[in-house]
């Protein structure tokens, strides 16, 4: 197999590190990568040809690969160049916007999409959404100390004794978690909301306090993902997350739900009772947000209080997303290859359910 590694245009990771280029070339395949697709992620290409990798143009990763691995999906111009029966991975999000099945389908290319690989215990070492959330938990703390005018830690000093500051997380999800845990490392005293009430032993684990409100809707099936909730519990949830959000000094917001808009958990009403000086980092800004008056990648200030709208902040930590996105990538290409070899076997559960092209033909939602 042919495989090709173009340069992100959107943010600095690169879905192939040097690493996996070495396995990957192991197994019998040939590998393309752009010029400088690594260096945002500190890989140089230098690093890339010592791996067996061959350093090309973009459009040269185009016409020679037979297999294209990215992040973000191509351009339509792009999938455009590609020939007919190359196969594209990416991260397509067919939930949100089904016309890229389209773009896909009339170049008669197949598509593997990895937010569509099922959550099951087989499939966790491919599981990019969870790999990159946690990164995004863990910067979104970080994010959240740069604008907050106060330490996190309790601190005693000769000139006077400060508290901890309080740490509010919406959704105990993979972000969650790592956002709650980040947060107790760094002294604070955290609270954490979910509506699945399996989130409260995790929670507890990492030391935080789970915040629980009545009556959510059975989500056993939603296979790990939250699920809509009726209105008279979302009324119950805007109440307590209000009292808590306004004794809070940050407030973490993670809750997303698969293809549809983002839940509203944070109104303008609470963040006004906010403090001045306190933090909010919404994770949810690229689906409408959590908060109400969240801007999609932009740092805004109500009434003395930031509130920062990043749906991608494993971006931040280049390296480290673009090693984990690409470990995941490796152990899903297994799936897919064999020997240097296409191997769609769409009796496989993980290629089934995230195939939502084959050779031109849409999968998705018939699969």
């Amino acid at each position: 197999m042919h495989i090709g590694i173009p340069k992100e245009t959107q943010d600095g990771r690169v879905s192939i590190i040097p690493d996996i280029v070495k396995k990957l070339v192991e197994e019998k395949n040939e590998v393309y990568v752009e010029t400088l697709a690594g260096k945002s992620s500190s890989f140089s290409d230098a690093d890339y040809t010592e791996a067996g990798a061959k350093i090309v143009s973009r459009d040269e990763v185009f016409k020679s690969a037979n297999l294209i691995i990215s992040i973000h999906p191509l351009s339509e111009e792009e999938l455009a160049k590609l020939s007919k029966g190359v196969t594209v991975v990416s991260l397509f999000q067919p939930f949100a916007d089904d016309s890229i099945l389209d773009k896909i389908s009339k170049h008669g290319l197949t598509a593997f999409s990895m937010d569509m690989i099922p959550r099951i215990t087989l499939a966790q070492a491919m599981d990019v959404l969870s790999s990159q959330a946690s990164v995004a938990g863990y910067k979104a703390v970080l994010k959240a100390t740069d604008y907050l005018p106060r330490y996190f830690p309790m601190l005693t000093t000769a000139a006077g004794s400060i508290p901890p500051a309080k740490v509010l997380i919406l959704g105990a999800g993979v972000a969650g978690l790592q956002a709650i845990a980040t947060a107790k490392r760094n002294g604070a005293v955290v609270e954490a909301f979910d509506t699945r009430l399996a989130a409260k032993e995790e929670v507890e684990s990492l030391g935080a306090k789970f915040v629980m409100v009545e009556g959510a809707t059975d989500d056993t099936a939603a296979g790990g993902y939250a699920v809509e909730q009726s209105e008279e519990y979302k009324q119950k949830q805007r109440e307590l997350i209000q009292e808590k959000a306004s004794k809070a000094d940050v407030v973490i917001t993670t809750a997303q739900l698969r293809g549809k808009p983002a839940p509203l958990l944070v109104t303008k009403e609470t963040v006004d009772q906010m403090k001045s000086g306190a933090v909010i980092v919404d994770l949810a800004s690229s689906t409408g947000g959590n908060c109400e008056l969240t801007k999609d990648e932009e740092i805004i200030n109500h009434n003395g209080v930031t509130i920062i709208g990043s749906s991608n902040l494993a971006a931040e930590v280049s390296q480290h997303a673009s090693q984990l996105y690409s470990k995941n990538m490796h152990n899903f290409l297994k799936v897919i290859l064999k020997e240097g070899e296409a191997n769609y076997d769409m009796e496989n559960e993980i290629a089934t359910s995230s195939c939502i092209v084959l050779e031109g033909t849409i999968r998705y939602g018939n699969n």
